[in-house]
Order: structure tokens, then C-alpha cells, then sequence
């Protein structure tokens, strides 16, 4: 609980009776390695705080390796299928786990009440909304204005953990590259 209180605090001062009734609401969740946790066409029910491990978000197909990678979530960030959460409509995509993962979670329910009746939880939820439609909208810009080699570079720059954690596949389709094309910037780096 340690970590998601210091991820808050960084965002607005909490009350001792907002985080109480916020805590009250969180639920630890313990997802293995590899493990599916929202298929295509679920509704996402919660939204999570990674604790420990690695999420990808991707679009399955019948080839696995046809599948579209298009996010992860690292430990101390948000993880959901965030659209269907708001709308509780059924989800276009999967979420997994790439390593062991640990989750603080809140049902979309009990978020609607955290947002009802605590001072703190409307702006919270405001920010948390803002700090991930950022992350999207940075990432659609990296498509569009930089090269396959360029998107690599800044990946590997801005998060050299990937690739220890995560499969080159993954990666790959993450910069929307081919596995071979991927092999070949490698190499030339």
C-alpha cells in the first residue's frame, strides 16, 4: 500500500479519512506470469495499481504472431483496459502479465463511491485520467513523427528494463515493426 500512497501524495495531500476509505475499497490481487487477466470482449471491472511486474496490452489473432502489442505497464502506473472501465462496455483488447504480477485494484463500482464521498477522490481520478491519456497520446505521436529506428532508441533509452523483461516479439509490435525488421535495427546498432 506503501507505494500507491507515495504515487498520490505526489499528486494532492490525502486526507487520513479519504485514504482510509480509499484502502478500505483496494483489493490485492496476485496475477502468474503469462497469465490472461481481461480477455477480449470481458468488461474491465477494475482499475489497478501495479505493485511489482510487467502488463501488455494487445489485440489477439488467430497467429499469435500476428497479435498487436500496443502498451505496457510498469510497476507504480495504472493498469485497465481504461475504455471499457468507463463505459463498462465489453473490451476490444487483453491485458497479461508478463512477469509475476502484484495489483491494488477498486472495482468500477467502489470507485464511484470513492469519487462520492471523499474530498480528494474526483481530482485523483481527474489526474490519473490526464497522466494516461498523455501516455497514449505520446505514444501516437511517436508512430507518426519518428522512424521504426528512432522508436526503438527512445525506448530503449527511456526504459533499457524492457528489454530484459520483455520479448523481442512484443517489442516489435509495440513499434509496429516486423520481429525481422526489429532483428536487423539490432544489428546495425
Amino acid at each position: 500500500m506503501e507505494q500507491i500512497k507515495t504515487y498520490l501524495d505526489q499528486i494532492a495531500t490525502i486526507s487520513n479519512e479519504d485514504w482510509a476509505f480509499f484502502t478500505s475499497k483496494l483489493q490485492r490481487r496476485e496475477i502468474a506470469k503469462k497469465d490472461i487477466f481481461l480477455k477480449i470482449n470481458e468488461i474491465e471491472k477494475h482499475i489497478s495499481f501495479i505493485e511489482t511486474g510487467v502488463v501488455r496490452l494487445f489485440i489477439p489473432k488467430d497467429n499469435p504472431d500476428k497479435e498487436i502489442t500496443f502498451g505496457f505497464s510498469f510497476n507504480n502506473q495504472f493498469i485497465s483496459a481504461y475504455d471499457s472501465f468507463l463505459t463498462q462496455q465489453p473490451s476490444a483488447y487483453q491485458l497479461q502479465a508478463l512477469t509475476k504480477t502484484t495489483l491494488l485494484s477498486i472495482t468500477y463500482e467502489d470507485l464511484q463511491e470513492v469519487y462520492a464521498k471523499t474530498q480528494i477522490g474526483n481530482f485523483i481520478g481527474r489526474l490519473t485520467a490526464e497522466r494516461l491519456f498523455l501516455i497514449k497520446s505520446k505514444r501516437e505521436q511517436n508512430l507518426l513523427n519518428l522512424t521504426a529506428e528512432e522508436r526503438y532508441l527512445k525506448l530503449f533509452k527511456e526504459r533499457p528494463e524492457l528489454l530484459k523483461v520483455i520479448p523481442l516479439k512484443y517489442i516489435s509490435s509495440y513499434i509496429g515493426i516486423t520481429a525481422q525488421a526489429l532483428s536487423r535495427i539490432r544489428k546495425r546498432l
